[in-house]
């Protein structure tokens, strides 16, 4: 039987951003959030909740950047040079926030205070530089004879302020929800509140970003079948995504008055899933908008055959080890283990 390699590792890369976006998603939030935080102590439980997992996090970040080297070098030496600024950024702002996170739990009181907010700056900033390469990206890049030929700034629009700012909105609520899970008493109630305020923010920017998508990229209108009057038959079966998104909205809001602690986080990672299954219906099968698809980018297949085993073994490990973890680290944090 004959594999489509290039599908297979459009596949894999697909899954581990997905992943990446939900798991390191909520631990930015938590930096996000920082500032509004109580006093220290509740900013040492904050940390404490996710200690055991945010560097494990960012595992899949890796496997997404380098995945995209490996297996569709020509989108790789496109997409960077277009976005080199926002994704250094984001570099810097995730080192900054790493190194503030051992540094904090070891600081006295001026060091302390200088690594906190070095904490909710990186992680700010991280999830600004995210939002921006996002609307870089859906916004196309200018390719001419194969290779990047617009301007290291191109990114830096309206829309991708729009975007970047949506982004923030959404990882502040994905932390807020995580707290409402993950912890007790007063940090508790005040996650709930942190979550309530945030939902309108996201539900309104989202709302947003989609009708600007569908405005600003008429081949975007075109995938969803809304270019020059509506297509039922193509426009239809997408409608379920919103209708996700709608649903996420609905389940945060409902967990939240029911006193639930599961429900508005399980709400929240169904908006992000609504989010990326737009993506997905919008760009399939481009995976550099709107000049190449993933089989013009897919490396030979006799390469993609070489990695794949490698895949095969490292992607269950990776996988297993992160949900033994979070079972592993499933109960109420009670106590600032991380301070």
């Amino acid at each position: 039987m004959n594999l489509d390699l290039p599908l297979i590792w459009a596949g894999i890369l697909a899954l581990a951003v997905f992943v990446y976006v939900l798991l390191d998603g909520f631990d930015l939030g938590i930096g996000i959030l920082f500032p509004f935080a109580r006093d220290a102590a509740d900013r040492d439980l904050m940390m404490s909740t996710i200690a055991p997992v945010w560097d494990g996090n960012e595992t899949w970040l890796v496997l997404g950047g380098g995945g995209l080297l490996a297996a569709f070098p020509l989108a790789y030496a496109i997409l960077l040079p277009a976005l080199y600024v926002p994704i250094i950024l984001m570099l810097l702002a995730l080192i900054l926030r790493g190194v503030a996170f051992e540094f904090r739990a070891r600081g006295r009181r001026f060091g302390k205070a200088f690594w906190t907010v070095a904490f909710a700056f990186g992680s700010t900033v991280a999830a600004l530089a995210q939002g921006f390469v996002l609307g870089g990206f859906i916004h196309g890049v200018q390719v001419t004879n194969g290779a990047f030929s617009g301007g290291p700034f191109d990114w830096f629009t309206p829309y991708g302020l729009l975007v970047a700012c949506g982004l923030v909105f959404g990882y502040a609520l994905l932390g807020a929800t995580w707290l409402v899970l993950r912890t007790s008493e007063t940090l508790h109630d005040q996650a709930r509140r942190w979550a309530l305020a945030t939902v309108p923010l996201v539900a309104f920017v989202l709302l947003g970003v989609s009708i600007a998508t569908l405005l600003v990229e008429p081949r975007v209108a075109a995938a969803w079948g809304i270019a020059n009057g509506f297509h039922w038959q193509r426009l239809g079966p997408l409608l379920v995504i919103p209708v996700l998104g709608a649903i996420g909205i609905a389940v945060v809001l409902a967990g939240l008055r029911r006193g639930s602690h599961s429900a508005p986080f399980i709400g929240s990672l169904l908006v992000f899933a609504s989010g990326y299954a737009g993506l997905a219906a919008s760009f399939v099968p481009y995976v550099v908008p709107y000049a190449l698809t993933y089989r013009q980018a897919a490396a030979a297949d006799n390469a993609l055959a070489l990695l794949l085993p490698g895949a095969a073994i490292l992607l269950p490990v990776i996988l297993g080890y992160t949900i033994w973890v979070y079972w592993l680290f499933r109960s109420k944090v009670v106590e600032a283990l991380y301070h």
